[in-house]
């Protein structure tokens, strides 16, 4: 029910009475669904004033610099968690008990191999095809080879899909890494923990023994937590709006990785690295940074400040941590690229522009560090940020269809041709 009632006065007209809602966190909320019997559609480009959804899932406080998954601040998880036990937390709403985490994590590490014919589907790519092309391709044709759990509305196929995304996503995103660079696929072992059996599968080959270096793999699992959810942005929402449609999950998921290819989403990692390589030289750092104060400048820092975010963005203090652990465990100080960011980061934080712009170093900055200084290629960087964000996209497919829910259909403001007349010949 809701709390209060606001009044949209339209002149010459009666007024209309809009109820509105509280969440638990966050702003109010008014309810326009009923603007349309009246004759009306809202007009909000980008949906950024439209709660398009309610979640109990993750909830973000720009202002305060807070992401909370299911209540738990994201700094309580990436110190006392791990990925598959906040990939659980997600999924269930919960943190699992040690009986219920142990039997999770068994599940899913017991289904990360992939059907033997997907082996073939690769082939069918270019080898310099980009990796999200090949992600967004085989992601979705996983349903092809899963009959079996393709009902929506049977509660266990869907806990079935779930799991079988979760577990497989680091073989395919490994696979793809592999076709790109002409090596053979290495099977998963099961034998390790989540993140050790990605960097296996990225980085061992045939021809020698391969052992994950346990500081790289921790702080690959917390570039996976660091980005297993984040709210309603553009791939979130692109999910729930294709299985909005009764699309089956893995071509909703497909739709995410789709949508999360976009460079002002999801390729921020990216840019950064470019960037990187854009400046050069530490020489050249004063000269970019004035270009970045420069407005008539359309030069950009990359991974310094973030849309929803405010202030700091809470993810960057525990990737910085990591950062500075592999860094260290890898002895890339003298790294020319790595020496720049290191100096850029040292400008933003004591620099009164930056701080008074609150422009600080965000998860995305530090992620991109990472996954170079670990030997991950600039090109699938996104590809990581796919797979750690799938259990978050499941988490909101699942809580969608599990509920009550229309098909998205957003409304238009046109502004192009009345109707006419076609001309006679």
């Amino acid at each position: 029910m809701a709390d209060k009632k606001a009044q949209l006065i339209i002149e010459g007209k009666d007024p209309i009475e809009l109820p509105i809602y509280e969440g638990t966190l966050g702003p109010d909320v008014i309810d326009v669904t009923s603007l349309t019997a009246q004759g009306y559609f809202t007009y909000d480009p980008g949906f950024v004033s439209t709660a398009a959804t309610e979640s109990k899932i993750t909830f973000i406080d720009g202002g305060k610099g807070q992401l909370l998954h299911r209540g738990y601040p994201i700094e309580d998880l990436a110190e006392k968690s791990d990925y598959l036990e906040t990939c659980y937390l997600l999924l269930y709403g919960e943190l699992p008990t040690s009986e219920e985490k142990e039997e999770f994590v068994a599940m899913i590490m017991r289904h990360t191999m992939v059907h033997e014919q997907i082996h073939q589907f690769f082939h069918g790519f270019r080898r310099d095809s980009h990796p999200m092309a090949v992600m967004v391709g085989v992601v979705g044709a996983l349903a092809a080879f899963y009959h079996d759990s393709l009902d929506i509305t049977n509660q266990r196929h869907r806990e079935i899909t779930a799991h079988r995304l979760i577990s497989k996503m680091p073989t395919l995103a490994a696979m793809v890494y592999k076709y790109s660079i002409g090596q053979p696929f290495v099977y998963p072992r099961n034998d390790l923990n989540y993140a050790e059996n990605f960097l296996y599968m990225m980085f061992s080959t045939p021809c020698e023994e391969y052992t994950p270096n346990p500081v790289l793999a921790k702080a690959m699992d917390r570039v996976f937590l660091l980005h297993a959810d984040h709210e309603q942005n553009a791939s979130t929402s692109t999910v729930r709006l294709a299985g909005s449609s009764g699309a089956n999950p893995f071509a909703c998921i497909s739709s995410g990785i789709a949508a999360l290819w976009g460079p002002a989403h999801g390729g921020a990692n990216e840019a950064v690295l470019n960037m990187l390589e854009e400046i050069g030289d530490e020489s050249r750092i004063e000269e970019f940074i004035e270009r970045a104060k420069d407005k008539n400048d359309p030069f950009r820092l990359m991974g310094f400040g973030h849309r929803v975010y405010k202030n700091y963005d809470p993810r960057a203090k525990v990737m910085k941590e990591h950062c500075d652990q592999v860094l260290a465990e890898l002895g890339l100080g003298n790294d020319p690229l790595l020496k720049i960011a290191m100096k850029l980061e040292k400008i933003a934080l004591e620099d009164e522009y930056f701080i008074e712009k609150k422009l600080y170093p965000n998860v995305d900055f530090y992620s991109g560090i990472i996954l170079k200084a670990i030997g991950i290629p600039v090109e699938m960087f996104t590809v990581i940020f796919a797979l750690g964000r799938t259990p978050g996209w499941i988490a909101h497919w699942k809580e969608m269809i599990g509920g009550s829910y229309r098909i998205g259909r957003p409304r238009q403001l046109y502004t192009g041709h009345t109707a006419r007349t076609y001309p006679d010949k």
